[in-house]
Protein backbone atom coordinates (compact mmCIF):
# COMPACT_ATOMS: atom_id res chain seq x y z
CA UNK A 1 0.00 0.00 0.00
CA UNK A 2 1.41 3.18 -0.63
CA UNK A 3 1.41 6.25 1.86
CA UNK A 4 -1.85 8.13 2.49
CA UNK A 5 -1.91 11.35 0.89
CA UNK A 6 -0.27 14.16 2.39
CA UNK A 7 0.24 17.71 1.37
CA UNK A 8 2.83 18.18 4.15
CA UNK A 9 5.07 15.30 2.51
CA UNK A 10 4.25 15.88 -0.87
CA UNK A 11 6.12 19.91 0.20
CA UNK A 12 9.36 17.47 0.92
CA UNK A 13 9.31 15.44 -2.08
CA UNK A 14 11.32 17.73 -4.31
CA UNK A 15 14.09 18.41 -1.22
CA UNK A 16 14.03 15.02 0.24
CA UNK A 17 12.97 12.67 -2.57
CA UNK A 18 14.60 9.28 -0.60
CA UNK A 19 12.74 10.22 2.61
CA UNK A 20 9.60 10.28 1.23
CA UNK A 21 10.01 7.39 -1.54
CA UNK A 22 11.21 5.53 2.10
CA UNK A 23 8.30 6.49 3.87
CA UNK A 24 5.76 5.39 1.25
CA UNK A 25 8.05 1.80 0.60
CA UNK A 26 8.91 0.92 4.20
CA UNK A 27 6.74 2.92 7.04
CA UNK A 28 3.28 2.43 4.66
CA UNK A 29 4.22 -0.35 2.12
CA UNK A 30 6.14 -2.83 4.79
CA UNK A 31 5.88 -1.85 8.19
CA UNK A 32 1.95 -0.90 8.60
CA UNK A 33 1.02 -3.98 5.97
CA UNK A 34 2.60 -6.71 8.12
CA UNK A 35 -0.22 -8.56 9.22
CA UNK A 36 0.82 -9.59 12.80
CA UNK A 37 -0.72 -6.59 13.87
CA UNK A 38 -3.73 -4.94 12.99
CA UNK A 39 -3.91 -1.50 11.18
CA UNK A 40 -6.35 -0.31 14.25
CA UNK A 41 -4.03 -1.48 16.70
CA UNK A 42 -0.61 -0.17 15.07
CA UNK A 43 -2.65 3.35 15.37
CA UNK A 44 -3.36 2.56 18.71
CA UNK A 45 0.36 1.94 19.37
CA UNK A 46 1.74 4.93 17.31
CA UNK A 47 -1.02 7.20 18.53
CA UNK A 48 0.58 6.42 22.02
CA UNK A 49 4.32 6.52 20.93
CA UNK A 50 3.96 10.01 19.07
CA UNK A 51 1.88 11.34 22.61
CA UNK A 52 4.68 10.42 24.97
CA UNK A 53 7.76 11.68 22.54
CA UNK A 54 5.42 14.87 22.00
CA UNK A 55 5.93 14.50 18.19
CA UNK A 56 2.47 17.05 17.37
CA UNK A 57 2.60 17.44 13.85
CA UNK A 58 2.44 13.55 13.35
CA UNK A 59 0.44 13.09 15.93
CA UNK A 60 -2.35 15.31 14.41
CA UNK A 61 -1.68 12.96 11.15
CA UNK A 62 -1.93 9.53 12.85
CA UNK A 63 -5.26 10.92 15.32
CA UNK A 64 -6.50 11.06 11.45
CA UNK A 65 -5.25 7.66 10.68
CA UNK A 66 -6.67 6.11 13.54
CA UNK A 67 -9.88 7.20 13.61
CA UNK A 68 -9.85 5.78 10.15
CA UNK A 69 -8.89 2.18 10.92
CA UNK A 70 -11.50 2.25 13.83
CA UNK A 71 -10.09 3.37 17.10
CA UNK A 72 -13.03 5.51 18.68
CA UNK A 73 -12.84 9.20 19.87
CA UNK A 74 -13.03 7.50 23.52
CA UNK A 75 -10.29 4.89 22.83
CA UNK A 76 -7.90 8.25 21.87
CA UNK A 77 -9.32 10.15 24.82
CA UNK A 78 -8.64 7.04 27.40
CA UNK A 79 -4.97 6.72 25.31
CA UNK A 80 -4.08 10.03 26.41
CA UNK A 81 -5.44 10.15 29.77
CA UNK A 82 -3.00 7.08 30.55
CA UNK A 83 -0.31 8.61 29.41
CA UNK A 84 -0.81 11.05 31.35
CA UNK A 85 0.65 9.23 34.34
CA UNK A 86 3.82 8.01 32.01
CA UNK A 87 5.13 10.44 29.46
CA UNK A 88 3.46 13.64 31.84
CA UNK A 89 1.09 16.08 32.24
CA UNK A 90 1.83 18.23 29.49
CA UNK A 91 2.44 15.87 26.68
CA UNK A 92 -1.09 14.91 27.59
CA UNK A 93 -2.58 18.15 27.64
CA UNK A 94 -0.95 19.13 24.46
CA UNK A 95 -2.20 15.89 22.53
CA UNK A 96 -5.48 16.25 24.08
CA UNK A 97 -5.52 19.72 22.09
CA UNK A 98 -4.21 18.13 19.00
CA UNK A 99 -7.37 15.29 19.70
CA UNK A 100 -9.82 17.92 19.53
CA UNK A 101 -8.70 19.95 16.55
CA UNK A 102 -8.58 16.57 14.76
CA UNK A 103 -12.24 16.00 15.96
CA UNK A 104 -13.64 19.16 15.73
CA UNK A 105 -12.22 19.29 12.25
CA UNK A 106 -14.26 16.04 11.38
CA UNK A 107 -17.35 16.98 12.86
CA UNK A 108 -16.43 20.17 10.46
CA UNK A 109 -16.67 18.37 7.01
Amino acid sequence: MAAPPSARRDRLKPAFPKLVQMTSDYVYGDVWERKELSKRDRSMVTVAALVALGWQEQLNTHIGRALDNGVTREEISEIITHLALYSGWPSAMTAAHIACDVFEARDRT
